[in-house]
């Protein structure tokens, strides 16, 4: 698994966000391809791509507020972006952190789903970090994610776990 730790300085992304009931399946969780549906054929997808300025190329698949009780998440489609925000679309500040971001190869959701389990029993458990409360993201690079060898991206905010 390859990874790449960096700092950021606060930036912000801009979109939409929909409240997604967290029940897995084969493919992940329904809420969410189906959310990408419609922002393809609404033209929000398209609104992103041409927006997105920041460092990080690609649509960003944002994930924050998740909600045990009720079991559901806010999921956000979005774009790094600095600007003016269009009033269609509502903004999210990510603040300054040190980031660790995984490469993704491979179709998805698969890919995804595969290195979201390796990162989580096996990146975190064998390094001195663990996540930040900042929301993580998948970045969705390739413009063909459904390709054998298709690369994305997987973002956590993280901070140190040492104790003295």
């Amino acid at each position: 698994m390859k990874y790449h730790i960096v700092e950021r300085a606060a930036f912000q992304v801009v979109g939409m966000k929909r409240e997604c009931l967290c029940i897995a399946e084969a493919g992940g969780i329904p809420d969410i391809p189906n959310f990408w549906s419609e922002a393809h054929e609404n033209g929000t997808v398209s609104q992103l791509s041409q927006l997105n300025n920041g460092q990080i190329k690609g649509l960003l698949g944002i994930t924050e507020n998740f909600n045990e009780e009720k079991n559901k998440m806010d999921y956000w489609i979005a774009a790094e972006y600095s600007g003016e925000v269009p009033s269609e679309l509502l903004c999210l500040e990510l603040p300054a952190s040190k980031w660790v971001f995984f490469e993704v190869r491979g179709p998805i959701p698969t890919a995804i789903i595969n290195t979201w389990k390796q990162i989580d029993s096996e990146w975190f458990p064998s390094n001195g970090y663990e996540p930040a409360n900042i929301p993580p993201f998948e970045a969705y690079i390739d413009s063909d994610l459904y390709r054998a060898n298709s690369y994305n991206e997987i973002w956590v905010a993280i901070k140190s776990n040492f104790r003295q």
